[in-house]
C-alpha cells in the first residue's frame, strides 16, 4: 500500500532543519534591522532605524556591528548640520542573503500549511490516552 507524503517514514533526515534560516539574520533584532533596510534600499539613518526596530542605541549598535562583520550591512558616517550622522544600508551580498533567507522562510510556511491541510488535529493520536503537559 503506498504511503502519502505526510507519512513520517517518507521524510528524509533533517527535512525540517531549514538550514537556510541563517542564524545571523534569524535573531529577532537583526531580522528587524535587515527587514527595515531591505524595505529602504537607499539606507536609513541610525535614529530612524532605531525607531523602526524599537531598539536602544547600544543594542542597535551591537547588532549592526554583527551584521557588518558578516558582510550584510555597510555603515557610512558624516557630519550633517554640525552633528554626526550614521547611515546604514544592506550590501548587495546582504540583500541577496536576505532574499535567500525569505525564500527559506517561505518553505517553512508552505510546509506548515501543507501539514495543516493534510492532517487535521481534531482527532486523538492513536495509542495515546490524553494530552500530558510535560514529559
Amino acid at each position: 500500500m503506498p504511503r502519502d507524503a505526510s507519512d513520517p517514514s517518507r521524510r528524509s533526515p533533517g527535512s525540517y532543519a531549514f538550514d537556510g534560516l541563517q542564524r545571523v539574520i534569524h535573531e529577532k533584532a537583526r531580522l528587524s534591522i535587515v527587514s527595515s533596510l531591505a524595505a529602504n534600499p537607499e539606507g536609513l539613518i541610525f535614529t530612524e532605524l532605531r525607531s523602526l526596530c524599537a531598539l536602544t542605541d547600544g543594542n542597535l549598535s551591537r547588532q549592526i556591528q554583527i551584521l557588518q562583520s558578516a558582510g550584510l550591512v555597510e555603515v557610512w558616517k558624516r557630519v550633517h548640520k554640525g552633528r554626526p550622522q550614521t547611515l546604514c544600508r544592506l550590501t548587495d551580498s546582504g540583500r541577496g542573503q536576505f532574499l535567500q533567507y525569505v525564500a527559506e522562510l517561505e518553505k517553512v510556511v508552505a510546509s506548515a500549511q501543507q501539514a495543516e491541510k493534510s492532517t487535521p488535529n481534531t482527532r486523538r493520536p492513536s495509542g495515546f490516552d490524553r494530552a500530558v503537559p510535560s514529559f
